[in-house]
């Protein structure tokens, strides 16, 4: 590994490509669904449980990986974590039944979470207090892109190829962003053997950081925020796809016309943060948030809207977390000197768990309409902005 300093851009460029592997991971294999089905001789919803499983352990993951990253450094919890995700994406790749590959998702998942508590961590090893804001809105921005282009991939994939090769090539972005993590991405931060693995004081860990106002108000808030991310993707094809009967081709242009909202919220936070405090631009982007989940709620109960004012509140929704996730993440983590990848992993836990809550909520009201829909996002967005005026976080990141 080299001693020399990297560059600024390699640096964003490595943890840009360690937060897509999630992302690509999720999406990647939708498009194959059909053909797993067939091959494991059941239905694509009981595939597609194979996303349950994987954010089931995304979320478990993430606590156990903080306390690693604290104690070992970063790079080789880093290492072993993804390597026990390549094991899985090929024991994916090799499953002959449905039940077989929904274990190994589990598993893969287990494996892939370290990547994401790691990326948090790094930001604050690499950067300064002040710039780590920008630093999390650009790696969001390249994390945004994701979703626009794995399905494509996926779907380009398996016109031609077994589903499996989904993960053969998984398999090959991986090794490769290893190979240029260990000769381009020296280690900076020092292991801490203080830090310690056993159950107990890993709780008192969480304790302590959940005691810190600034760590705890942004981190909720920005959890409930993030609950709408989860409302929308698992309720805009309800709403567009069986309320307003768009085609399947319409609804792939609009997901990708509201994918942009989260690009320009991320490119107007990186633009608005050389002017502008943090703490400012995220109580601005969580008020916007919560406005208009309000006038949407009420739109819908009133029947006023149609296709396109629908996406044109989605793509409001998604360009306020464009600017509310990055800035959150950066507040939340900027107490902490000590026991970062700890805060970070809670951070994850608890970003997952609260969205995953949301999320689970759409299945279970079963919605035919919008109104649930809206109804759910506003509840995120107003519990969020709640927890922020209630909290009264004191301390923020300077502009600079």
């Amino acid at each position: 590994m080299p001693a020399s300093k990297p560059s600024r851009a390699l640096v964003i460029f490595i943890l840009g490509a360690f937060d897509t592997i999630t992302p690509f991971t999720i999406d990647m294999y939708l498009p194959a669904f059909s053909q797993m089905a067939e091959e494991f001789g059941t239905t694509t919803a009981r595939v597609s449980l194979s996303l349950t499983s994987y954010f089931i352990g995304l979320g478990i993951g993430q606590i156990f990986y903080g306390p690693l990253l604290d104690r070992y450094g970063r790079h080789k919890p880093l290492y072993y974590g993804m390597a026990l995700y390549i094991v899985a994406c090929l024991g994916c790749a090799w499953s002959t039944s449905a039940e077989m590959f929904i274990a190994f998702r589990l598993v893969q998942a287990l494996g892939c979470c370290v990547s994401a508590v790691g990326v948090r961590a790094m930001v604050r090893d690499y950067f300064t207090l002040q710039e780590s804001p920008k630093i999390f809105s650009m790696l969001m921005l390249i994390l945004s892109v994701s979703p626009l282009l794995a399905p494509s991939l996926g779907s380009a994939i398996t016109s031609h190829l077994h589903w499996s090769w989904v993960f053969y090539i998984l398999v090959i972005i991986v090794v490769l962003v290893l190979v240029i993590t260990y000769f381009y991405l020296p280690a900076v931060y020092k292991p801490d053997p203080s830090v310690s693995l056993r159950i107990a004081p890993m709780v008192r860990t969480y304790r302590e950081i959940l005691t810190n106002r600034q760590f705890s108000v942004y981190t909720f808030a920005t959890s409930f925020s993030l609950g709408g991310l989860f409302v929308y993707l698992a309720g805009s094809t309800i709403i567009l796809l069986e309320q307003f009967k768009v085609t399947p081709a319409f609804y792939a242009i609009l997901f990708a016309v509201q994918s942009i909202g989260l690009i320009l919220g991320n490119q107007l936070n990186i633009t608005l943060l050389k002017k502008y405090d943090a703490n400012f631009l995220y109580k601005l982007a969580l008020t916007a948030q919560m406005i208009s989940a309000l006038l949407f709620v009420t739109g819908t109960l009133l029947g006023w809207y149609e296709v396109y004012a629908t996406v044109a509140f989605f793509f409001v929704l998604l360009t306020c977390l464009g600017m509310t996730f990055p800035n959150g993440s950066a507040l939340a983590l900027a107490p902490f000197t000590q026991n970062i990848g700890s805060a970070s992993s809670l951070m994850g836990f608890l970003q997952i768990g609260i969205g995953g809550l949301f999320s689970a909520s759409v299945g279970l009201l079963n919605p035919t309409t919008s109104f649930p829909i809206a109804a759910l996002l506003a509840a995120s967005a107003v519990l969020a902005w709640v927890v922020l005026i209630v909290g009264k976080p004191t301390v923020g990141i300077k502009a600079y």
